[in-house]
């Protein structure tokens, strides 16, 4: 595959290779949430991108939970580019009447979220633990951590999904997603993404508290 293939090796990091696929997953990727995290609505077509590097990566990895979020992924990325640009009558941002203001869940919507998380993490990990090893033998390698991998799907998912609809609570989920993925990529034999979900950990928090300032000025 050229390039776009794990055993070409951009560089090495503690003696782990790097692959020109995962760096420029990662540029893209960090590109993308600083860009978010700054309320530019241009965020999304490098978001496309990145969603396309990451398929080809985890796939390559044997991650199929990660590898099959990011058609999902690419779709909700396309609906939050819509929703971001098209506010209904009374959400646009006071700022911009074009663009959508910052809005947060309700205690009802965490608890639907949160059941739905749960719910549908149980029935996935429930497949992925069986993929490989009862399911598809010859055909899967087995997910190394099928269940943290399930529920890290779920949970991005989640975090995407409200980050579409510009919910500031968005980045409270996307800070567990980033402190779980530290361990997914570690599990993988990664060394260069743990890094990486360290550095979106610290744009997270810093999101967190910029979202919030700007939901404090769109709904006085």
């Amino acid at each position: 595959m050229g390039l776009f293939s794990i055993d070409n090796i951009a560089f090495t990091l503690g003696g782990a290779p790097v692959s020109w696929l995962e760096l420029l997953g990662v540029i893209a990727g960090l590109t993308c949430v600083v860009m978010a995290g700054r309320n530019n609505k241009h965020n999304f077509w490098v978001g496309y991108i990145y969603n396309i590097l990451l398929f080809i990566l985890f796939w390559q990895k044997h991650l199929y939970s990660a590898c099959l979020l990011q058609p999902v992924a690419f779709a909700i990325n396309a609906f939050g580019h819509w929703r971001w640009t098209h506010p209904k009558s009374g959400e646009e941002s006071s700022q911009d009447a074009s663009a959508l203001k910052v809005s947060r869940l309700d205690m009802k919507g965490w608890c639907q979220a949160l059941t739905a998380v749960v719910a549908a993490g149980a029935a996935w990990g429930f497949v992925l633990s069986r993929l490989g090893t009862v399911w598809g033998k010859g055909i899967f390698i087995p997910d190394p951590i099928p269940w943290l991998d399930a529920f890290v799907l779920m949970l991005t998912l989640l975090a995407q999904f409200l980050s579409a609809q510009k919910k500031w609570d968005c980045w409270i989920v996307w800070l567990v997603v980033n402190a779980a993925n530290i361990t997914l990529y570690l599990s993988a034999g990664m060394v260069f993404m743990p890094i990486v979900s360290g550095l979106y950990l610290v744009n997270g928090l810093w999101s967190l508290w910029t979202w919030f300032r700007l939901y404090k000025e769109e709904n006085k």
